[in-house]
């Protein structure tokens, strides 16, 4: 039990004497985690809650009719992705109390430990979900390692940068090392049919290397690369070359309404009809067997349809403001690889969020991404949590724990030597 002094009369002399007061020592530890923290570390940690909670109440209107028709309980799907925020939200917790220093050093072990992981669902363990084998199941537990592996890369990449900090104008030592943990990385995922989540794989890539100080000229050449590997990629699937093609005609083929454009033209139907103001929380006539993965990959069109435009906007906002967040992180800190891991991750979730409410709208074809922090499932919000964890610990020990002079800084890549330009 902890004690702290406290000045008491002397019945003597009239002084005051110290004396130990009893504290609570479980709250001085639980105060002790969020103690003289930065604007930034708030801010970032504050949207992220909001968010999660905001999807667990989304999930549970987006899911209730499918779940009674399935298993006669409403809150099924809500049940479960409560469950995963109680325990993302503590490891979230955990990750931000890690020291920068601890995470560079088991950086590269963690990558491999996330390829492991990845090559687990080439084997039993594996099993196939919607035409993607990147999943394992455990008796009753399913997970996505690649998931893990987003985490595992950008880790990566940071330590890689971190190390070779001084060398980062000779191509040879910066795109050997990052390349072949890349192209492991998205192959194992591509091998999987998972295009949707190796596209946000290769932006966190290009978001990571860009923010680390890599010459703009050597991005164009990788960014090359793979615009020339993609319709390789995109053509070895006959369901992916389907839905593009759908999607490059607007769905105008009505032998295809039934089938491969179902779910976007409903989806666009959904997001359409909430209007301004929506047709208020739980009254989704979309989610009536209408709309497929309504509180997955399509539940930003269930928030358009009951919270309406401006239900949508806030979201957006809610965004925009973890992006500003991240933002300041990077431009406040000085150290190679905090600044990469931190853009890694700002173009992982914002870059997710994005695809994903591109793909309601109609701007992309539908690619199976979830909407961070949102979006029903277990894997992405736990991952996505300990990412966003890992930004709070480098936002803790940035220097001088302000946001003084912020405003006056420049963007924040990195130089050969470590410093801003």
């Amino acid at each position: 039990m902890a004690t702290t002094p406290t000045d008491l009369p002397n019945s003597r002399n009239g002084r005051t004497a110290s004396t130990p007061r009893r504290t609570n020592g479980a709250i001085v530890a639980v105060k002790n985690v969020f103690v003289a923290e930065s604007s930034t570390f708030y801010t970032i940690l504050g949207v992220t809650l909001f968010l999660v909670v905001f999807g667990v109440v989304m999930v549970l209107s987006s899911s209730s009719v499918e779940e009674y028709a399935a298993t006669h309980d409403f809150f099924g799907a809500a049940s479960r992705q409560g469950l995963y925020a109680v325990l993302g939200v503590p490891l979230m917790l955990i990750a931000s109390r890690v020291p920068t220093r601890i995470w560079r050093k088991w950086a590269m072990r963690l990558l491999g430990a996330a390829l492991v992981l990845q090559l687990l669902v080439f084997t039993p363990l594996g099993i196939d979900i919607q035409g993607n084998r990147n999943w394992i199941e455990l008796g009753s537990f399913t997970a996505q390692p690649s998931e893990v592996v987003k985490l595992g890369l950008v880790l990566g990449i940071g330590a890689i940068i971190y190390v070779k900090r001084d060398k980062l104008d000779d191509w040879k030592e910066v795109f050997i090392p990052i390349g072949i943990a890349s192209m492991l990385s998205l192959g194992l995922v591509v091998l999987g049919g998972d295009q949707g989540t190796a596209m946000v794989m290769l932006i966190l890539v290009f978001g990571a290397l860009y923010i680390g100080g890599v010459r703009a000229r050597h991005l164009l050449v990788g960014l090359g690369a793979f615009a020339v590997m993609l319709p390789f990629v995109t053509m070895a699937s006959a369901s992916r070359s389907t839905r593009i093609s759908a999607w490059l005609s607007g769905c105008t083929d009505t032998s295809q309404y039934q089938d491969i454009c179902w779910q976007p033209v409903h989806g666009m139907w959904a997001l359409a009809s909430g209007g301004v103001f929506g047709v208020g929380l739980g009254n989704s006539k979309a989610k009536w067997s209408w709309l497929p993965e309504a509180d997955n990959d399509y539940i930003f069109a269930i928030i358009g349809e009951e919270l309406g435009l401006i239900g949508a906007v806030v979201v957006l906002s809610l965004f925009v403001v973890l992006a500003v967040g991240m933002i300041k992180i990077i431009r406040q800190s000085r150290d190679p690889f905090v600044k990469t891991v931190t853009g890694g991750i700002l173009a992982w979730i914002i870059g997710q969020a994005l695809i994903n409410i591109a793909v309601v709208l109609g701007l992309l074809p539908v690619l199976g991404v979830p909407l961070p922090l949102i979006s029903a499932g277990g894997s992405a919000l736990i991952m996505t949590l300990v990412a966003i964890g890992v930004v709070l610990s480098f936002a803790r020990d940035l220097p001088g724990k302000n946001d003084a002079g912020l405003t006056n800084a420049p963007l924040g890549r990195t130089s050969t030597n470590g410093s801003l330009r």
